[in-house]
């Protein structure tokens, strides 16, 4: 078992080349994106921050975007970073319906997610949110709607790590406004 954060980091960039992804608005490598929530969960936690969590913010997006299973990150980086991962990730299918039924789904499951991985998920949130934002302001306004929802079943997380991302959401909302 390869269970370093270097190692994961390497391992999701490569998942995210595999398949051609890049930052949809940007199309800087993807990699950039994990990184950034790992570096948001480090520097901005009231809590100490485990290496569990560390990997699971570099992979989070892997089984969603690529064709990484669970099961290859279980075997490769062990249980407690599988499960986390499993946390991240959407649960929801296009098949499962429109938007909103899929991300009620998807917010039924976040809920049910430990702290660890509720304080990932305001990280990704907030790295998120000045990117759609800035560059896609038509579906920034549905997109901040279903994350101020999404803020409320993650309210037991991190007190920091919510403060930051209710802040993010709030200037994001205030630059949409001053752009009408």
């Amino acid at each position: 078992m390869n269970n370093t954060i270097e190692n994961a980091r390497e391992f999701a960039d490569q998942a995210h080349r595999s398949v051609g992804q890049t930052r949809k608005y940007t199309q800087e490598p993807y990699i950039n994106h994990p990184v950034a929530v790992m570096n948001i969960l480090d520097a901005h936690s009231s809590h100490s921050v485990s290496d569990a969590q560390r990997m699971a913010a570099l992979l989070h997006d892997v089984v969603e975007d690529t064709n990484v299973t669970l099961e290859d990150i279980e075997q490769r980086f062990g249980g407690e970073v599988a499960q986390l991962v499993n946390w991240l990730t959407d649960v929801s299918k296009p098949s499962d319906g429109p938007r909103r039924v899929r991300k009620a789904k998807d917010l039924a499951h976040t809920a049910a997610a430990p702290v660890e991985a509720k304080n990932i998920k305001l990280c990704d949130l907030t790295h998120n949110a000045r990117d759609i934002t800035q560059h896609d302001p038509d579906f920034a306004r549905v997109w901040l709607r279903e994350k101020a929802a999404l803020l409320e079943v993650l309210s037991d997380a991190d007190p920091a790590l919510l403060t930051l991302a209710h802040t993010t959401l709030e200037e994001c909302r205030q630059q949409l406004r001053e752009k009408k």
